[in-house]
């Protein structure tokens, strides 16, 4: 029998852990730095450090890393021992103050968008007391930011933090003109839902696209997929339950607070759910949960696929983005109230998000921009390229009621002014679930459904924060200065439904009438990265960061050119991948086929058997190898001319324009040959093989 309660954690240098070890003063420093966000005492630091080492050497471990999230979307580690020599020729387990704080991996080899000429290799990871530390693998993990020897930010988990406290700073102004004088500081939280696949290594060691890309680039859709949806929410295979205990246990170890799973909708797709976090350390979490899942699906003979889109004609898979914003005291900010007041704030930061993200669309979408995830958006299983809102037709009522200075009772309409009267009482679940939105307003958050399952999750939380705390800033600016508060937010709330409304569509937003309808209201509709990504660098986005301490301009551009990069050589990747198994698998494979339906036809020949179906095969599968295979001779030329362009932007756009729709081309022929080709020449396996191979 497990012990839950007591499993939870074990692995994790947290509060308890950190009061049984420290003396009292030192706990209560560590403790203030962790709620308030004050300056960490120098002198503390050796005496945690010193506590941390006695704790995780009794727990086996033997060595220490600071543990950084590089702008590679991964983490990375660079492990030292806390064996330290003494005079005799022995060693002790030393960990000093210093090493805690401070760290110096090599910063050359990770991306820096031109930031830092490759020469320059000195870079600093800085301990993040707001995440805890943990064990992993005999490693005591220090979670830690990544900066350059010049200062430059090199990570996703700074601008993180400093987003974090740009939101807490512009809320709290506005807590305070509600009254509010108990809350000391607002925490943007999070709960990233994740979606991944589980298929048999031995069918993952067969396919070279999924060792190269994450995804398969051929394959013909099999005769059964999701049509009968039979698979979504149904039993839970034995080797799939195995896998997600072990799991659930793994993830308990380390403090991950795994709640909810279930089979997703495509055969082999799978959820999970963890409890809400403060933003960095659900970032932290998630990034180590999907590192956990692929280790113990190893365990299980299986591999986890966490591409956003692995097999074409099922669902891809995303990562459910639930976005909140809540106060040291308790209260969550997007959960209606009762009173006036509290319908009064609730509303105010309710339409402070609206605003955020009808002005900064651009951005939203940019956030979750991959090659991987233009795959998946815009399908009828995840949201458009479009952004916009749902709220649900009851908030739509009272925004209506709102702009137009009526009082939405459901009823009849009465003259209203904020503050003084009241709204209705709104249950919990004030709308229903909108699968279709981007950005979905589900009770007492907002589910930010765009992001890609192999994303990092701070890179959308830092634009969701940022967005969000500027727009407080305008609301706090303008409010704070009024004679007549409750006058004045009156009109604020009344200009701000009327001049951003157009970001709320409470419809379906996979049908051609919502497009055009986006394009009316004149919505951006960013087809791919090469189109979104390009927009991080726009003056008042680059003025956004800036105003609010998150990024300066070259960091903004520098990001830009990495993600820009990044796109092109995972298009390389996939076309070079798609080239040889073209050329060295599927061609050979083909024509081995084809010599055997000749050998066929010759044998049938002097007896006068009929052979119009291998006549008729052979004419098919000749004239689709021919045409894939110019198609591979295509993107070669291709790739040789991309080489040419020296402008990141210009190359993003060459691969989608160019280059994708070739490979969609070459991929065609071959799907169709695969189709038509006996299983035993076949040389990898079939989607059918994979998607219905674990049992």
């Amino acid at each position: 029998m497990i012990n839950v309660p007591e499993l939870f954690g074990e692995s994790v240098f947290n509060l308890q852990v950190m009061q049984d070890k420290l003396p009292k003063e030192v706990f209560k420093s560590l403790k203030k730095t962790i709620d308030e966000g004050v300056p960490l005492d120098a002198g503390v630091a050796s005496i945690v450090a010193n506590a941390m080492k006695d704790w995780a050497v009794e727990k086996g471990a033997t060595h220490y890393t600071h543990w950084f999230q590089p702008m590679t979307g991964i983490t990375a580690e660079k492990h030292d021992s806390f064996i330290t020599p003494t005079k005799d020729g022995k060693v002790i387990m030393d960990f000093s103050g210093k090493e805690l704080v401070v760290g110096e991996p090599d910063a050359s080899s990770f991306p820096s968008g031109g930031v830092r000429a490759t020469f320059e290799a000195r870079g600093y990871t800085a301990w993040d007391p707001t995440s805890f530390a943990f064990i992993k693998d005999g490693t005591l993990c220090i979670p830690t930011a990544f900066f350059s020897y010049s200062g430059e930010v090199l990570d996703k988990k700074t601008p993180l933090l400093k987003s974090m406290r740009a939101l807490n700073k512009q809320a709290l102004r506005i807590l305070r003109l509600f009254g509010n004088t108990t809350a000391k500081r607002v925490y943007p939280t999070v709960g990233a839902e994740q979606e991944y696949f589980l298929i048999d290594r031995k069918m993952y060691d067969a396919r070279k696209d999924l060792i190269f890309s994450g995804r398969t680039l051929f394959g013909a859709k099999p005769p059964k997929g999701q049509e009968m949806e039979d698979h979504y929410f149904g039993p839970i295979k034995k080797r799939v339950s195995d896998f997600m205990h072990d799991l659930d246990i793994e993830l308990w170890r380390v403090g991950i607070l795994a709640k909810t799973k279930h089979n997703e909708v495509a055969p082999s797709q799978h959820e999970l759910a963890p409890i809400f976090s403060i933003t960095n350390v659900a970032s932290d979490q998630n990034q180590l949960m999907m590192e956990i899942m692929k280790k113990v699906a190893a365990k299980h003979g299986l591999y986890c696929l966490l591409h956003e889109k692995p097999f074409a004609g099922v669902n891809g898979s995303g990562k459910h983005n639930n976005w909140s914003m809540s106060t040291d005291t308790g209260l969550n900010l997007l959960d209606p109230g009762s009173t006036p007041a509290e319908n009064s704030q609730f509303i105010t930061f309710l339409l402070a998000v609206i605003k955020a993200v009808d002005e900064y669309q651009d951005l939203l979408r940019l956030s979750v921009a991959s090659a991987g995830n233009d795959h998946r958006l815009g399908a009828n299983e995840a949201p458009p390229a479009i952004v916009s809102m749902y709220i649900g037709e009851e908030l739509a009522g009272v925004i209506e009621a709102l702009e137009k200075d009526v009082k939405y009772s459901g009823k009849g309409k009465q003259l209203m002014k904020l503050g003084v009267d009241t709204l209705p009482d709104l249950p919990k679940d004030t709308t229903d679930r909108n699968r279709t939105s981007p950005f979905a307003f589900t009770g007492n958050k907002f589910e930010f459904r765009m992001l890609g399952s192999t994303f990092s999750i701070a890179g959308p939380n830092i634009i969701i924060n940022t967005i969000v705390a500027d727009e407080l800033r305008q609301f706090a600016d303008e409010l704070e200065g009024a004679k007549d508060f409750n006058a004045a937010l009156h009109d604020l709330v009344a200009r701000t439904i009327r001049e951003h409304k157009r970001i709320i569509f409470n419809g379906n937003n996979y049908t051609e009438e919502w497009t055009r309808e986006a394009k009316k209201r004149g919505l951006l509709n960013l087809r791919n990265s090469a189109e979104a990504l390009p927009y991080f660098a726009a003056k008042k986005n680059i003025e956004l960061f800036e105003r609010n301490s998150v990024f300066t301009e070259r960091e903004v551009t520098s990001r830009m050119e990495i993600m820009l990069e990044n796109y092109g050589k995972v298009l390389t990747i996939e076309a070079l991948t798609m080239i040889e198994m073209g050329k060295k698998d599927i061609f050979p494979a083909v024509n081995a086929y084809i010599a055997e339906l000749c050998n066929t036809i010759m044998a049938k020949k002097p007896f006068g058997l009929p052979w119009t179906a291998e006549g008729e095969l052979i004419k098919k599968l000749s004239s689709a190898n021919e045409s894939m295979y110019a198609k591979i001779s295509e993107i070669e030329t291709l790739l040789v001319a991309v080489k040419e362009i020296t402008d990141v932007k210009e190359v993003a756009r060459f691969f989608a324009d160019k280059i994708i729709p070739v490979m969609q081309e070459m991929r065609a022929y071959a799907d169709e040959m695969e189709v038509n080709t006996a299983k035993k020449y076949w040389p990898f396996p079939t989607y059918g093989d994979i998607l219905f191979s674990v049992s």
